[in-house]
């Protein structure tokens, strides 16, 4: 008798148990696959909360801008006028989150005379889609800048980025090409959309289970195939020299803390590090909150002064005169 047919047909009590762990090791694959599918739909098509304010009322005086990103519709963002000429502060919220939840940060930032802007990624927001945690944020990012440099009210080539998890990365992904970013703040940042799904999956409590975690990346990558190629975002720190980086990383959040510390150690100076109790700044009580402006304030104050300071020429050396006699 062949082994096909004993498969086929089992007789033996062994081929009888192998025919059972086989179809248990099938069915188990398939349903992994499956789990993994929903959890990332799930994932990149977070819940979305829509963020207004009434601009005639707020404090600050915002202004609406639109702004187009190529393959999508118009978006709106709001932008906090600072002096006039000043550089222009891009917020970045991270996922989850959005752009009414930076609003005390907006302030610290107006209140030192900076420009402020602040917008809502897709999937974020009023915002429909889904996201993919950096590749296609990181080309609104963009959007918005080439927008706000055309203004005659700011700095065209002064920006400043700050940025949480999801914003970190795609401020980064795009300062990494865009010489007019001079400064930036990337509190929780990641190498690889990969890791936040990992993150995402971990969260559900399913983490756990055999291959749960690298089917969900799986699907991830291919609903963004386009940018299977693309390097980590920590292979191209170097192309950031001269550019002031401030890394905040949370002892509360140790997967990302690690990553973010590994992306400060490639990063090239000036580099500063901070390590701060409890993460995700919105969610912070009032005094960390605080604590926290005050930190990223006095690190663009420092890197990025609102006013550009030029080059002084020095007066001319007074030459001693020689007495005759």
């Amino acid at each position: 008798m062949s082994i096909i047919d004993e498969l086929r047909y089992p007789r033996r009590w062994y081929t009888k148990l192998l025919t059972v762990v086989l179809a248990l090791l099938f069915f188990t694959v398939l349903a992994t696959l499956a789990i993994s599918a929903v959890l990332t739909y799930w994932i990149v098509k977070p819940q979305r909360t829509s963020s207004e304010i009434n601009m005639a009322s707020f404090p600050g005086r915002p202004d609406e801008v639109e702004f187009t990103v190529p393959g999508s519709p118009a978006r709106k963002g709001w932008f906090f006028p600072g002096l006039r000429g000043a550089p222009t502060i891009v917020l970045c919220h991270g996922y989850e989150s959005s752009r009414g939840e930076l609003l005390t940060l907006v302030s610290a930032l107006q209140d030192h005379q900076y420009n402020v802007f602040v917008f809502d990624f897709t999937a974020h927001g009023a915002n429909k889609g889904t996201t993919t945690f950096g590749y296609k944020e990181s080309d609104e990012v963009k959007a918005a800048i080439d927008t706000l440099a055309s203004r005659n009210d700011v700095d065209p080539r002064r920006f400043g980025v700050w940025g949480y998890n999801m914003g970190a990365y795609a401020g980064l992904r795009e300062a990494e090409s865009d010489p007019r970013v001079r400064a930036m703040v990337l509190d929780s940042v990641y190498d690889y959309p990969k890791q936040m799904v990992k993150i995402g999956v971990e969260k559900t409590g399913v983490g756990g289970f055999p291959l749960m975690v690298t089917s969900a990346q799986t699907c991830f990558e291919w609903l963004n195939y386009a940018y299977k190629g693309d390097p980590s975002l920590s292979s191209k720190l170097k192309g950031l020299s001269g550019v002031p980086i401030l890394f905040i990383s949370a002892a509360d959040d140790p997967e990302l803390s690690a990553i973010t510390r590994n992306m400060f150690l490639k990063a090239q100076e000036p580099r500063e590090q901070a390590i701060i109790a409890h993460g995700n700044f919105v969610n912070l009580p009032d005094d960390e909150k605080r604590t926290y402006e005050n930190r990223v304030v006095t690190f663009f104050l420092t890197r990025l002064p609102v006013a550009e300071i030029s080059a002084v020429p020095a007066a001319p050396a007074k030459t001693a005169g020689v007495v005759k006699k």
